[in-house]
């Protein structure tokens, strides 16, 4: 399912040349960022699909999964700051679905910060839905996260 829209996104694997655009968005989007050796992780492991993402020369945002088995695990979804509110979290997502979709994942799963609202209605319009929850699972701040889950099948081919 494409979504349509105006703005013309390019989703390019990661590369090294990316990082430290990266780093900075995450500092502005997390309070526990994730490290260059995080993303060094993305990028040797054969499990990891992950993109950053462009609009014109831009990097807007990146997204990505671990397929384990026929689940894609959702790692991340970041749109930096100053694009935030356009829907492109939206596209992110979509994107990641598809793809997850194409590499005959039947589920996707994800952790989200108890009190990150915006986020968890985002995945909810999608048709993932709350299945547990980890306990101080974000060690600075003892937050808990939500573990959420949609099922390939049981979605109504994700409303985004």
């Amino acid at each position: 399912m494409a979504i349509s829209d105006p703005v013309t996104l390019r989703f390019e694997p990661l590369e090294e040349r990316y990082l430290d655009t990266m780093l900075n968005i995450e500092q502005e989007a997390y309070p526990e960022p994730w490290t260059r050796g995080m993303f060094h992780d993305e990028m040797r492991s054969n499990r990891s699909y992950f993109r950053v993402v462009f609009e014109g020369d831009i990097l807007v945002g990146y997204c990505g999964f671990w397929l384990v088995l026929d689940e894609a695990h959702i790692t991340t979804v970041v749109v930096r700051d100053s694009e935030r509110g356009r829907g492109l979290g939206r596209r992110l997502l979509a994107h990641l679905l598809e793809a997850a979709q194409t590499a005959n994942a039947t589920m996707a799963t994800l952790e989200v910060r108890e009190s990150n609202d915006p986020a968890r209605a985002l995945y909810r319009s999608f048709g993932f839905t709350d299945v547990g929850r980890r306990k101080q699972y974000y060690p600075k701040s003892g937050e808990d996260a939500i573990v959420m889950l949609l099922e390939f099948d049981k979605a109504d081919r994700y409303a985004g």
